[in-house]
């Protein structure tokens, strides 16, 4: 599969789950956006002393934010609620696999960290792009298809400051790594009104 090397496509039959709760899919979709921008400070946080990285992140939280308000404001024109925030099964099973793969040094977290979160942009481009192209709702079908350009770029900026400082670690094989994990994940799901479900 030609889409970030994923090896699992989605069925597209899950967005005719995805259209019977419209309301349940774009209320996933916002927190999901909203993690992603913590995620970026986290990494900042965690990784204060690279400049480039800082820049990238920040500009990359404050797009998540953007999306965030984005869905948000779908959410209200619709006449719709932002339901509670969604615990997102997925994306624990990445991170349980991301701790896992640590081998204790500060070089190992950092890239573990940024190839967890290339495969979570990955895998929701992958599911915006089944989206654009199979909902029948012409408004949604169009934010998606721009969305998944975006979500496009984040993937490789993790991608890429996994291979600029991930001294000493193999990063290319640790990519294949997670994409053999993710396969075995991912098969779970696909039965879920959420982004990643």
């Amino acid at each position: 599969m030609s889409t970030f090397r994923l090896k699992l496509p989605t069925d597209p039959r899950w967005v005719n789950i995805v259209e019977k709760n419209i309301e349940e899919i774009l209320t996933d979709h916002a927190w999901c956006e909203q993690k992603a921008a913590s995620n970026a400070i986290t990494i900042i946080t965690i990784n204060s002393e690279y400049p480039d990285l800082v820049s990238d992140m920040l500009a990359l939280a404050k797009e998540e934010i953007e999306h965030f308000q984005m869905v948000h404001d779908i959410i209200r024109k619709r006449g719709l609620t932002l339901g509670r925030e969604r615990k997102d099964e997925y994306v624990g099973e990445l991170a349980q696999y991301m701790k896992r793969s640590n081998t204790g040094s500060r070089v190992s977290g950092f890239v573990e960290r940024l190839l967890f979160s290339a495969m979570i942009e990955a895998r929701s481009c992958e599911r915006f792009k089944v989206l654009s192209e199979n909902i029948q709702d012409e408004e949604l079908s169009q934010f998606y298809r721009e969305l998944m350009e975006s979500e496009a770029g984040h993937y490789t900026t993790f991608i890429t400051y996994a291979r600029k400082y991930g001294q000493g670690i193999d990063v290319e094989k640790r990519w294949r790594e997670w994409l053999e994990f993710e396969e075995s994940v991912i098969a779970n799901y696909g039965k879920g009104e959420t982004i990643h479900g």
